[in-house]
């Protein structure tokens, strides 16, 4: 196959609040990852982390790419890799997992798609670490992903047409790693009986459209609490963001961005979060984005730009 390659790939926000390491959201902002053979490698990235991100065989996509050759005996070939990325670095929206997932699948289309889904998930999650935030953006929409053995086990919560997420991305990166080294290494049973029903009742709350329950559902003691030593503004935000009209208000993933579900007053609950950012002294931008029930897919350079 000689002619280019183009995927998107969706951010993702783990965790909804209880679902800790089995749930992920896909939503509507993607990166695309662009491949083709050439004379010589070259790899080039613009957005965000253009500035950081390695041009080299570190290239956390380029080490997707490479597993993918390697898992279907090939060596890897001379290779064209552009990233275009307008996910965050970072800011717990799944930014690893997408470059992750995006070099998988592009180089498996490239290939003529020898990989399953299933072995490309097994794939990201050896590569990244975060089944979680590669399910959805592999499969699109809202994933329960569990490990069984040395295989994952997915599927899709439906999700209500008219939800929709609304962000606060903070100016700050709190790294994955930083956010779990605060993590107790043991929990309580009633901390851990409080996140079981949570997470039953939010992956039931979206399937059955009773959005009243996301308040409670969104609930977490696990690992928000813990990660308020990063972000003492946290609570803040969450409690502006109910006060507005939002169902439920979590981190995203390990943080610092903060999620918030609703069906309406999203221009309201975006105000409320900017000002309770800035009365708290914490710059950053708010965004509303709809999930997306589309994971990684084809797309075309031409259609992309007219995004």
């Amino acid at each position: 196959m000689s002619a280019t390659v183009t995927v998107r790939v969706p951010a993702t926000a783990a965790n909804l609040g209880p679902g800790f390491d089995c749930l992920g959201l896909a939503l509507e902002l993607h990166n695309t990852v662009s491949l083709a053979p050439a004379r010589r490698a070259t790899i080039s990235v613009a957005g965000a982390g253009a500035e950081s991100l390695p041009r080299s065989q570190d290239n956390l996509v380029f080490r997707a790419v490479a597993a993918v050759y390697n898992r279907v005996g090939q060596p890897v070939p001379p290779l064209r890799l552009h990233c275009q990325n307008n996910i965050p670095l970072g800011r717990g929206l799944g930014s690893s997992a997408a470059a992750t997932v995006g070099g998988l699948a592009a180089a498996n289309h490239l290939l003529g798609q020898p990989l399953s889904q299933e072995v490309l998930l097994a794939l990201a999650a050896q590569l990244e670490g975060h089944p979680d935030n590669a399910a959805p953006a592999l499969l699109g929409g809202c994933q329960v992903v569990v490990k069984d053995g040395e295989a994952f086990q997915t599927v899709s919560v439906p999700l209500p047409a008219r939800l929709k997420a609304i962000l606060f991305i903070p100016d700050f990166e709190m790294p994955t790693a930083q956010a779990r080294g605060l993590l107790p290494p043991q929990v309580s049973r009633g901390d851990a009986v409080y996140n079981i029903g949570r997470a039953a009742l939010l992956a039931t709350a979206l399937a059955t459209g009773k959005l009243e329950l996301l308040r409670t559902a969104t609930q977490d003691r696990l690992h928000q609490e813990a990660r308020q030593a990063l972000f003492p503004a946290m609570p803040l935000l969450f409690q502006a963001a109910l006060e507005a009209g939002a169902l439920g208000a979590c981190l995203s993933g390990a943080g610092p961005t903060v999620l918030a579900l609703a069906t309406q007053k999203g221009q309201a609950i975006a105000r409320a979060l900017a000002g309770a950012a800035q009365r708290a002294g914490l710059a950053g931008r708010t965004l509303e984005v709809a999930p997306s029930s589309r994971g990684v897919h084809l797309t075309s350079a031409e259609e992309d730009k007219a995004r």
